[in-house]
């Protein structure tokens, strides 16, 4: 989905003069964009170049945030050379990139954005931003599975952080976790004797992956960016970032 905006605005918005000034510098031939003069009305995307009298108008690119259920087999890596790269599949008219991560054989919800500071906000592991998943595993989920998922497992020499669990029926779980270390369910549930056949991320914060269809994604809505910029804002910024990752 390609964001075009009206080239009197790009210009306005970039503090140069009003819309009204910016059509008579384009009437006078003195606006190019591209390389080649425009008319009135003319469209520009984020990425073009407009000039005025020779000069290039910088404008603050617009803050993009995205839901987006990953399918199974797509990478979320913003490496163009892997060719099931996240970048590549959702084939967004800007760059954006991904706030942490989901493995190749998971699938679910993930954000994506062109914003930097949110990123590192987001991915702090002492934040403990909630990340819900529905898993399935090879064997009946039994009382005592529950309990050792929820209060800890060790792996990669340390004990997991107490969590959410909750079966939902005998081969499939939900899980809430506040942390993320590296592939972190699946280790758990090998830890416990158990193989993960499905992983689905269904939740971030209070975002919900409810309504959107495999492979599609969504803007992020105004009160869920309320949301997080409010659960952010109260993040420590001393904190090294982590990965949201299952």
């Amino acid at each position: 989905m390609v964001k075009l905006k009206r080239i009197n605005k790009y210009i306005s918005d970039s503090g140069l003069c009003s819309r009204r000034e910016a059509d008579k510098l384009i009437e006078a031939g003195r606006v190019t964009f591209n390389g080649e003069k425009v008319e009135i009305g003319s469209k520009v995307g984020v990425d073009d170049k407009v000039h005025v009298d020779g000069k290039l108008i910088e404008t603050e690119r617009e803050k993009v945030y995205l839901a987006f259920n990953k399918p199974i087999g797509i990478t979320c890596t913003t490496d163009l050379k892997d060719e099931d790269n996240i970048i590549d599949y959702i084939n967004y008219n800007e760059r954006i990139f991904p706030i942490g991560r989901l493995d190749k054989m998971s699938e679910g919800l993930i954000f994506l954005t062109n914003d930097g500071d949110i990123v590192n906000k987001i991915l702090r592991a002492g934040n403990l931003h909630e990340k819900e998943y529905v898993v399935k595993i090879d064997q009946r989920i039994t009382d005592d599975f529950i309990s050792k998922m929820g209060s800890g497992v060790k792996i990669l020499g340390k004990t997991t952080l107490p969590c959410k669990v909750e079966r939902k029926n005998n081969g499939n779980f939900r899980i809430t976790l506040t942390q993320g270390i590296n592939r972190q369910i699946r280790r758990m549930c090998e830890v416990l004797g158990a193989r993960v056949l499905k992983l689905k991320r269904v939740r971030i914060m209070k975002v919900k992956l409810e309504g959107i269809k495999c492979g599609e994604w969504r803007y992020l809505t105004k009160d869920e960016m309320a949301e997080i910029m409010e659960a952010v804002d109260k993040s420590s910024g001393t904190e090294e970032a982590s990965e949201i990752v299952e």
